[in-house]
């Protein structure tokens, strides 16, 4: 039942963002694959086979499902008549928010942008951050830099978010998930264009 409630939710989401963002009018209609994995490469493998066959990011969610236990559930999405493949996939998954924005500017650089996070319990029992980013090969996106918060009180969390956006970040993602250092934390992702 789980399962079955977290698909229709998450193909509510890709069907909300892709009529937003498709012309006035336009008729067309939408093909998607939902993914369920409990290991990130097998992730990050199928979601680039996916945008092979055409498909982009659509939603993610990270949880216990009712078939697969703990897992990552990412829905894909294409219009149709199928789309040509423009996309390529980076999933990067870390416990320590350092190495996680030291990876996402690493991606970042190379043309990637922010797509999505959840929380990824892994088959061996820990619980990583992942962030999905996408470098779309038709359309060049702006560069940006990001920054990674991470806090277990909202209250340094809401101070920590006034100084970054006194410096000019913009949230754009944020999951309550179990890092190496600090235990339960608020993980929030900030950007500004780079330099």
């Amino acid at each position: 039942m789980f399962k079955t409630v977290l698909i229709v939710a998450a193909l509510a989401a890709c069907s909300v963002d892709a009529q937003t963002t498709a012309p006035a009018g336009d008729a067309r209609t939408y093909e998607y694959k939902v993914l369920a994995t409990s290991r990130t490469s097998t992730m990050d493998k199928e979601m680039n086979e996916a945008a092979h066959a055409g498909f982009r990011f659509g939603s993610v969610m990270g949880g216990d499902t009712a078939g697969g236990g703990k897992e990552v559930v990412t829905v894909m999405y294409r219009g149709t008549p199928a789309a040509k493949p423009c996309c390529e996939y980076r999933l990067l998954a870390t416990s320590r928010t350092s190495t996680m924005q030291k990876e996402m500017q690493e991606v970042a650089d190379a043309g990637f942008v922010y797509r999505g996070q959840t929380v990824f319990q892994s088959a061996f029992g820990g619980k990583e951050v992942a962030v999905i980013m996408e470098r779309d090969r038709e359309d060049p996106a702006a560069r940006y830099e990001f920054r990674l918060l991470a806090t277990s009180r909202t209250s340094t969390m809401e101070k920590e978010l006034a100084e970054a956006g006194l410096a000019s970040f913009e949230i754009v993602g944020m999951t309550v998930g179990k890092t190496a250092m600090g235990g339960n934390e608020l993980v929030t992702i900030m950007r500004r264009p780079a330099k």
